[in-house]
């Protein structure tokens, strides 16, 4: 009796466990009820980077804005980060059997999106790609390559090493170059000081190391983006082009007067395009 005992025991331990790992690489919050929305935020951000989007989608969406591990309040997790994220959300959609749910993604979460998208077609409708790239690393670096992306470099131990006060200072010069409201600095720099260093700095290298560039050539699933045009909007539609270039129907919306965070930027025109591109 001992032994049924303890071998449930362990058997109702090791469930638990196997529970709670696949649960540990984000939070979500769940709103609303019809077509089911997946909300990515971007590096670093929490889900309340869509507290206006889902307040004004959630009467006809059921809207999932998800909290990745190591950012907010949820704890980090191993590495590679990126990918486990990429692997529970697909597991996440088809577990709750969320049918063809439509992906609003930005910066990373838009580009996890086209990683969906391209991996997964079948179950996702469509995504709106906020200001997100297919490949960010050919953006910062001219002569990328994904094979360089490594964990242990020089600039990570630098932000590694880096104390609190100077890296509060290098969020707000980044608070100030990605939005141009300034009302949303603070809330800016409070999520990157929150975030879990290590996730912070390894987590952008697995960022860095996706090129879906030519994937996209593949897709069937449609894919709508909203690019921010500060500060030049010649510059950024050249580069859109250019890394859109292999996706066979382009659909992009220039944002005027908008830097990277264009829900605060633009938010009337934001969720215009939002609820357009919904319908």
């Amino acid at each position: 009796m001992r032994i049924v005992r303890l071998v449930l025991l362990v058997t109702s331990l090791l469930f638990s466990l196997r529970t709670q790992a696949q649960q540990t690489a984000f939070t979500v919050k769940v709103t609303g009820q019809g077509e089911p929305v997946l909300l990515l935020p971007g590096f670093a951000c929490t889900a309340d980077v869509w507290k206006e989007t889902v307040a004004a989608i959630s009467a006809n969406h059921e809207c999932h804005a998800f909290t990745f591990a190591g950012f907010g309040d949820v704890p980090p997790i191993g590495f590679p980060w990126l990918p486990t994220i990429k692997e529970q959300l697909i597991d996440y959609v088809k577990k709750k059997n969320l049918k063809q749910a439509t992906i609003i993604g930005h910066s990373l979460g838009g580009t996890l999106g086209m990683w969906l998208v391209t991996s997964e077609p079948t179950l996702f409708k469509k995504l709106i790609a906020v200001d997100a790239l297919p490949c960010t690393g050919a953006l910062l670096m001219p002569t990328f390559k994904a094979s360089q992306m490594v964990y242990d470099n020089p600039y990570s131990k630098q932000q590694l090493a880096m104390d609190s006060v100077h890296f509060h200072q290098m969020a707000r010069q980044m608070a100030s170059g990605m939005s141009l409201n300034q009302t949303k600095h603070g809330q800016l720099v409070d999520w990157m000081m929150k975030a879990d260093r290590k996730t912070y700095v390894y987590g952008y290298i697995d960022l860095l190391r996706l090129d879906l560039r030519d994937d996209l050539a593949n897709t069937t699933v449609p894919i709508v983006v909203l690019a921010a045009t500060h500060p030049n909007r010649q510059q950024v539609e050249t580069t859109w082009n250019q890394q859109l270039a292999k996706l066979k129907e382009k659909r992009i919306y220039y944002a005027d007067q908008s830097a990277h965070f264009i829900m605060y930027d633009q938010p009337a025109w934001f969720i215009a395009k939002i609820r357009e591109n919904l319908q």
